[in-house]
């Protein structure tokens, strides 16, 4: 299994604080959402079906025509590279580690690219893929870029995955609304936005044989009733979508400037998450987890990326704890 943010039993275990004690800041999620909807009963009594209304509300929110809900986007992306056989995948590194091993997983030969090297590598792969924003640097990449390197790609009847797990803030730079093009498969996770993870909702954007697919892989009943009642009543909340854009907007700007404060301005970041290049990161992180605060460290590049806090206790704490450090520098 692969390293990812928000192991808190095991940082408890390592560090000896209890589970209570930590402030998680290792993941992308949202730390607030809104009230939850009631669940009728028959969301927890009758198998899931599609007439419920997510799908319905889904294709409101993002724009789109046809999609596919699945549990998580982490479950299309592992099966994703069923439905190709040997060919050649690009990934736009640093990216989310779960791309690349879900496509060597299937065989598929893999070349790791940096994104001022993707004109050049573009005649050489079937499938190019990447995280927008970027996943771990938050590194945007506009839309007409994009769609200049799907049109060569499409030319050769090539796919380009984009992975939009942290678009949600920012939905005027998505490519949803060009997911019925041939070959463009759009991944979009409800669980960050709405910080519902554990909900284990995300959609696919893409041609509806596409789907159909995909759906016959990953078979029936992907998503639980009371995950797609949820689901549903949130993703029809648009005057909830507008307040959480605008809190975590502010919120990452916040961030931003605290980490500045302290010495430590972010290399690059999102809504959801900053993210620091320092030299003595490793040092940082485990600082930081000395004192119950948990964030991701990187090792290619160096680097520490900080989720945003859910209070101003969160606030207080992390300032207090980043002033601290920058003692130990001097």
């Amino acid at each position: 299994m692969l390293d990812h943010g928000g192991r808190l039993r095991a940082a408890s275990s390592r560090y000896g604080i209890a589970l209570a004690d930590w402030l998680d800041l290792s993941t992308g999620i949202a730390p607030y959402g809104w009230p939850l909807p009631a669940i009728p009963d028959s969301a927890w009594t009758r198998l899931p079906e599609q007439q419920d209304g997510l799908e319905i509300a889904a294709r409101d929110y993002y724009g789109v025509a046809n999609l596919l809900p699945v549990a998580g986007s982490q479950a299309a992306i592992q099966a994703l590279p069923r439905l190709l056989r040997n060919v050649t995948v690009g990934i736009v590194s640093p990216a989310y580690a779960e791309h690349a091993a879900a496509w060597q997983r299937e065989g598929h030969k893999l070349l790791e690219i940096s994104e001022g090297a993707i004109e050049r590598a573009l005649e050489r792969v079937d499938v190019l893929l990447l995280v927008n924003p970027n996943n771990p640097t938050g590194r945007l990449i506009e839309p007409a870029r994009l769609l200049q390197w799907y049109r060569r790609l499409a030319e050769r009847g090539g796919w380009l995955v984009v992975d939009e797990a942290f678009i949600d803030c920012t939905p005027e730079q998505s490519l949803a609304a060009f997911s019925e093009l041939p070959g463009l498969v759009v991944l979009r996770s409800f669980g960050k936005f709405f910080g519902l993870a554990g909900l284990r909702v995300g959609f696919v954007l893409a041609q509806a044989e596409l789907l159909a697919s995909l759906a016959e892989l990953l078979g029936p009943w992907p998503i639980s009733g009371p995950s797609r009642a949820v689901a549903t009543a949130l993703l029809q909340d648009m005057s909830g979508h507008a307040r959480q854009r605008q809190r975590l907007q502010a919120d990452a700007q916040r961030l931003a400037q605290l980490l500045t404060a302290q010495g430590l301005s972010p290399t690059g970041g999102c809504a959801l998450f900053q993210f620091c290049c320092v030299n003595d990161a490793t040092a940082l992180h485990e600082f930081l987890a000395l004192r119950g605060i948990l964030t991701r460290l990187f090792d290619t590049p160096l680097s520490v990326r900080f989720g945003l806090p859910g209070d101003d206790a969160g606030w207080q704490r992390l300032q207090q704890a980043l002033a601290a450090f920058v003692q130990t520098r001097t």
